[in-house]
């Protein structure tokens, strides 16, 4: 395939930056989305211009770090995928191809299409935990007993990767759906009890300090969550929310 890529570049978060193009030839379908730009940034180097910057790690869906912009959508066209599962099938010979960094101001652009996803840390760190001291009174795990139905509903909330696809997708950049996986994740369990009151308190604030905007109540955030993360944990956490706010 022959196509035209559109890429965002910017040198750093206080430097203007732009949409830059550039023609790339020989592209196979069966390549992934950032082998095909692994392939532009050969070109680059070998002209003597400095390669694009982008974020991975895994390239197997697990990490979330290869988080793009594409054609205006988090990950590209494809659903349930991450960036680096896309496959350049999902385009056609000639095609013009939009690269962007996902745009949030709680994900300042630190190079080209790299953004610094540090406000999900720190809002797990202000709650997204379970802090039981055990010395001494060990319990095993599996003689508590879970209810089935809440353990598949936890686990699946516990599948966010924290990529901020749903942060993209949204006009208001809410980042209602990662804390709400987070929150969720622990108050289907008897183990998040103890903490649930100022877990969701705490994770809430912290979120609204880091510059999310409010819920849309669109619904972008779970079509393009490559996971599927359900909207039902937004509406578990405004339930655990109200509750923790009337205790306090």
């Amino acid at each position: 395939m022959n196509l035209k890529l559109k890429i965002w570049r910017q040198k750093d978060a206080n430097t203007k930056g732009k949409m830059v193009e550039y023609p790339i030839a020989g592209i196979e379908e069966d390549m992934s989305f950032l082998e095909m730009l692994d392939v532009l940034n050969e070109e680059l180097i070998s002209k003597g211009e400095e390669p694009v910057e982008f974020d991975h790690d895994c390239r197997e869906g697990i990490c979330g770090a290869c988080s793009l912009q594409i054609n205006g959508e988090p990950h590209g066209p494809d659903r349930g995928v991450t960036t680096c599962q896309l496959h350049m099938r999902m385009f056609k010979d000639g095609d013009t191809i939009t690269i962007e960094p996902f745009r949030a101001t709680a994900f300042p652009v630190i190079k080209d299409l790299i953004v610094d996803r540090s406000s999900f840390d720190r809002i797990q760190q202000a709650g997204g935990f379970i802090s039981v001291n055990t010395s001494g009174n060990t319990i095993d795990a599996n003689s508590i007993p879970v209810n089935k139905d809440d353990a598949d509903k936890s686990f699946n909330a516990a599948t966010c990767i924290g990529c901020g696809a749903c942060v993209a997708a949204c006009k208001n950049a809410s980042a209602m759906l990662f804390t709400a996986a987070k929150v969720s994740q622990f108050a289907l369990l008897p183990q998040g009890q103890i903490e649930a009151t100022d877990r969701v308190l705490n994770m809430v604030k912290q979120m609204d300090e880091e510059g999310f905007g409010n819920c849309s109540n669109t619904g972008a955030c779970e079509i393009e969550c490559p996971k599927g993360i359900s909207l039902e944990n937004i509406a578990r956490m405004n339930r655990e929310y109200l509750s923790a706010s009337l205790k306090k």
